[in-house]
């Protein structure tokens, strides 16, 4: 009757050797075999036989009566989200665990995403709390068994309170795609492990407590993409970046020093390393990354010149502000950034007549000599410029009708220069 039994069960649950394979390993962590008869042992007939295989079917039914009303999940799986939902709570206000009832299928949990195809079935991705805007998100921290979902490719959690370190485990996740934990306080170093993930193609690590040096081996991973850190309290020199595929660099607010790696791939659309303490000369960097639409290397301490080909590049907005970059500014043709901000610098010579198209220019606090140019004052009138921060300069002049109006939409600053009152002293033509 029992082997009756076994046979129909196995017919209509193809799947139940495995998982009792599994539940095998995972349990006991001894040798599955040890669990089921030996054809030796059925065909002795014996008491222990027929015991042995009355205990196996036992775990057949057990299994079957489950999944009859559940999807095949992976138990390794499974057990796995069991562990990742005792190490995190919903915040006041949040409802994101209420469908995590253990005894329906983890398959429709709230942030679940699994592979129904797979057999037994994979999550494959999974997003920790409500990704509606204004959600109070989770607190607790992130279980090391997180790196027993061999299939995972996405993972995600929520702004919130999640704390502790990342675990190293997460390295094992060999599918993983896209790895986001932004807005948490998460502390500790940046796992290396995660320098294997081989299919990474978005880290985003941001607005966070992590210390330390960034992994060297993250910037060689093939398909990484977007890769930001910002706001931590990282430290040490940015490593090698060759990536092939980066478009997005975005490492500001950090702690990090020393020089830009001599060279960054090419493939950079968005790059920000605003409020560190980098130093050394980027031209050469820079002249490289013909691709860039938005450039934020403000608040470090990089020196010598920039490149005049920059200045035609698709850039957005140019933040190079508070720094010690030395030089003249040479665009080599019309500038048609929309904001263009070399403030606190040590620029010096005459300032291009070909910035007179950038509709919101900031180049207070240099060294800029000469005349402001009559292009300035002409886009001034109509409206074209909307910003316009000269102070703290050696002008001599500008060409402007005290009686002009000047539209209310425009902001002129050019106080702080040698124009008027007239200076006792000539002002000088170089500063």
């Amino acid at each position: 009757n029992h082997l009756h039994q076994a046979s129909l069960l196995i017919l209509h649950l193809p799947c139940l050797s495995h998982l009792a394979h599994h539940f095998a390993v995972a349990f006991s962590g001894q040798h599955p075999e040890s669990y089921f008869p030996t054809k030796a042992g059925i065909m002795g007939g014996g008491t222990r036989a027929t015991a042995t295989v009355a205990s196996f079917l036992d775990v057949l039914i057990l299994l079957s009566l489950t999944t009859m009303s559940t999807a095949i999940l992976d138990p390794l799986d499974f057990l796995a989200l069991q562990s990742i939902r005792k190490s995190l709570e919903d915040m006041p206000g949040s409802t994101f665990f209420s469908s995590w009832d253990f005894t329906s299928d983890p398959c429709t949990f709230s942030g679940v995403l699994c592979d129904t195809e797979a057999q037994p079935n994979k999550v494959v991705a999974l997003n920790l709390g409500d990704a509606r805007a204004g959600s109070p998100g989770l607190i607790g921290r992130l279980d090391p068994s997180i790196g027993r979902l061999s299939s995972l490719a996405e993972l995600t959690v929520v702004p919130g309170r999640v704390f502790g370190t990342i675990p190293d485990s997460i390295g094992q996740c060999k599918q993983l795609q896209f790895l986001g934990i932004s807005r948490n306080y998460l502390s500790g170093p940046i796992p290396d492990a995660l320098a294997g993930l081989s299919r990474l193609q978005t880290l985003d690590l941001s607005y966070n407590l992590l210390s330390g040096a960034i992994p060297a081996g993250l910037g060689s991973l093939p398909l990484l993409a977007n890769l930001i850190f910002s706001r931590n309290k990282l430290s040490g020199r940015i490593p090698p970046i060759s990536s092939p595929a980066l478009t997005r660099l975005d490492l500001r607010r950090n702690l990090l020093t020393g020089p830009l790696p001599q060279r960054l791939p090419p493939s950079i659309t968005y790059l920000s390393l605003s409020w560190n303490n980098l130093s050394g000369n980027v031209d050469r960097v820079l002249s490289r990354l013909q691709r860039l639409n938005y450039l934020d290397l403000s608040m470090n301490r990089f020196t010598g010149s920039i490149p005049a080909a920059m200045f035609g590049f698709p850039i957005t907005s140019l933040q190079l502000q508070r720094n010690l970059f030395t030089g003249e500014v040479a665009p080599l043709d019309q500038v048609t950034i929309p904001t263009v901000d070399l403030s606190y610098n040590l620029f010096t010579g005459h300032i291009s007549p070909l910035f007179s198209s950038v509709q919101n220019l900031y180049l207070n606090n240099n060294r800029f000599t000469g005349q402001v140019p009559g292009s300035f004052v002409d886009r001034l009138l109509s409206s074209g410029i909307q910003i316009l921060y000269l102070q703290h300069n050696y002008l001599t002049g500008i060409e402007l009708n005290p009686t002009s109006a000047i539209p209310l939409t425009t902001s002129l600053c050019i106080q702080y220069n040698c124009m008027i009152p007239p200076s006792q002293a000539t002002c000088p033509l170089k500063a």
